[in-house]
């Protein structure tokens, strides 16, 4: 307990100008040139119907133009001059599809200073291998350089899908950030949960709790209360089960993974009980990996689990007929169903038969029929809804 407690001491300002560490900070863009604020560039898209109007979505806009022009405006140097102090951030956060992740990117790549995009759980796993070489290269403390490095790389954090559950990283991010936020590092994120809500119900979540202090006391908390779920709408009247597998079902997949993704993705590494489980392709909560990347792997209903928590949509491709030949693959795909069941995730798969045909002899074909039974309920309009 000692150990957690002493986890949220304050990070001195002379740490901050040492142990350049070389943090991964792949991503970091600026961009030069005059714009126009962020309210009348939506609304051109808007006007061109690039873009669908939406009043909640036009109200958290001058939030993220407060942000802009203020990282935008010139620094007046000088030897006795202080440095301005940061914009407060932003933590936005409202149910899922609601377009908060869209707002990020179309305020992000709108930026002139650098700046960097990244999943949440994404950088966290960064943050804990940052960590790591420090530790190895005898660093007490590995929160401090690793910190240095972040600041030093970047002027805002854009996080999408922050979320905490787990309590390594509960442990970690108070003084992370209480560092960054020092170091004039302004942080924009996405959330699903209020932060009262942050790692609710977690182990000794009374030592997280000056974390959620801080991010109100450093970002303005807005809700995006917008009523429509642009998620579900897209996928609205279009199929998200596809078969038999071959070139239509390939076509289908890939349409909807264009549409869902902007055709944009990088890898995501989940650390699930010191194992790595990664989906091959990811992007704003959404997922997407082939049959084989998942089940034909040594994993457990940890791992799905964690697969579950970090995609709210995931698309999975390729699956095949089940049977005696594949028993081990088709008994982790029924763990990976129940997993992605309970926590409610859309699901959009190809796959070689319909879900009643996919298991038709030996083992655990009568277990199957339950599986058969939630694919076919995932596929209908208002699943996840």
């Amino acid at each position: 307990m000692r150990q957690i407690r002493n986890s949220w001491r304050h990070i001195t300002k002379a740490e901050l100008t040492r142990f350049p560490l070389g943090f991964p900070c792949g991503g970091v863009r600026a961009t030069t040139g005059a714009m126009t604020d962020l309210l009348t560039e939506y609304q051109t898209l808007v006007d061109k119907g690039e873009l669908q109007g939406d009043d909640a979505q036009l109200a958290v806009l001058p939030e993220f133009e407060r942000i802009r022009a203020a990282l935008a405006a010139p620094v007046k140097k000088g030897l006795f001059r202080k440095a301005p102090e940061a914009p407060k951030g932003l933590y936005l956060w409202g149910g899922v599809g609601r377009g908060k992740s869209m707002l990020m990117d179309f305020f992000a790549a709108r930026l002139d200073v650098p700046a960097r995009r990244v999943h949440f759980h994404a950088f966290m796993q960064e943050i804990h291998a940052a960590m790591h070489v420090a530790r190895q290269k005898g660093v007490d403390d590995a929160i401090a350089p690793v910190a240095v490095d972040v600041a030093a790389s970047v002027r805002l954090l854009a996080f999408d899908e922050m979320q905490i559950t787990d309590i390594t990283d509960a442990m970690i991010v108070g003084r992370l950030f209480e560092a960054l936020f020092a170091a004039g590092v302004v942080v924009v994120t996405t959330s699903n949960r209020v932060p009262d809500d942050l790692y609710k119900d977690g182990l000794n979540r009374q030592l997280f709790v000056p974390f959620i202090d801080l991010l109100k006391d450093k970002m303005e908390v807005w809700e995006l209360a917008s009523p429509t779920d642009y998620r579900q709408d897209r996928l609205s009247g279009s199929p998200v089960y596809f078969s038999p597998l071959g070139g239509a079902a390939r076509a289908g997949m890939d349409a909807i993974w264009s549409d869902l993704s902007g055709g944009a993705s990088e890898p995501l590494d989940l650390t699930v009980n010191g194992r790595t489980v990664t989906i091959p392709q990811f992007r704003n909560g959404i997922g997407r990996s082939n049959f084989f990347d998942l089940c034909s792997k040594p994993l457990g209903p940890a791992d799905f689990l964690a697969v579950a928590e970090a995609c709210k949509v995931l698309m999975i491709d390729n699956i095949p007929c089940l049977g005696r030949s594949n028993f081990n693959e088709a008994k982790r795909f029924v763990t990976l169903i129940d997993a992605l069941y309970e926590a409610r995730v859309r699901l959009i798969c190809s796959a070689a038969d319909t879900p009643e045909m996919l298991y038709l002899e030996g083992e655990g074909t009568f277990e199957f029929e339950r599986t058969a039974s939630r694919l076919r309920e995932m596929q209908s309009v208002d699943w996840a809804a």
